[in-house]
């Protein structure tokens, strides 16, 4: 798709490593957070059975800062991304189709719509902001520190 995600996103991969930086002062903007997702293909989310198996995983919890957390958790999203609902013709692909369970309302697109409606912004970040509809769906915590 073109990002930067180093640059803009604070993303970056080594080996079989993942680091997410919370802040990123990119070269035209300030990026807050990061939600990352494990792709089975360019167009469809990693989908998981975890009944009856093993999970595991390592997190390097010295490299969180004080007053940050980290978590690993598995949301019942669309393994499409939303493909089709609504106007959604981007899909997993551009990352589409994030749902949790606790409803969140910064997300801009859900099932195809803008989240525009009693949309207020943010005023600490110019990108982020709160709409009327909330993003829903079942979540298990697996880990959160």
């Amino acid at each position: 798709d073109g990002a930067d995600y180093s640059g803009t996103y604070g993303i970056s991969t080594s080996g079989n490593a993942l680091t997410l930086k919370f802040v990123t002062k990119g070269q035209y903007s300030t990026n807050i957070g990061s939600r990352t997702y494990l792709m089975e293909s360019d167009s469809k989310y990693q989908m998981f059975n975890l009944v009856g198996q093993e999970f595991t995983f390592d997190v390097d919890v010295s490299k969180l800062p004080c007053g940050l957390n980290g978590a690993l958790y598995t949301v019942e999203m669309a393994s499409d991304g939303g493909m089709g609902k609504g106007n959604n013709k981007a899909g997993a692909k551009y990352g589409t189709g994030y749902c949790d369970s606790q409803c969140p309302h910064d997300i801009k697109w859900i099932n195809g719509a803008a989240n525009s409606e009693g949309w207020e912004p943010s005023p600490n970040d110019k990108n982020a902001g709160s709409g009327k509809i909330g993003a829903c769906c079942a979540e298990m915590d697996i880990w959160e520190a």
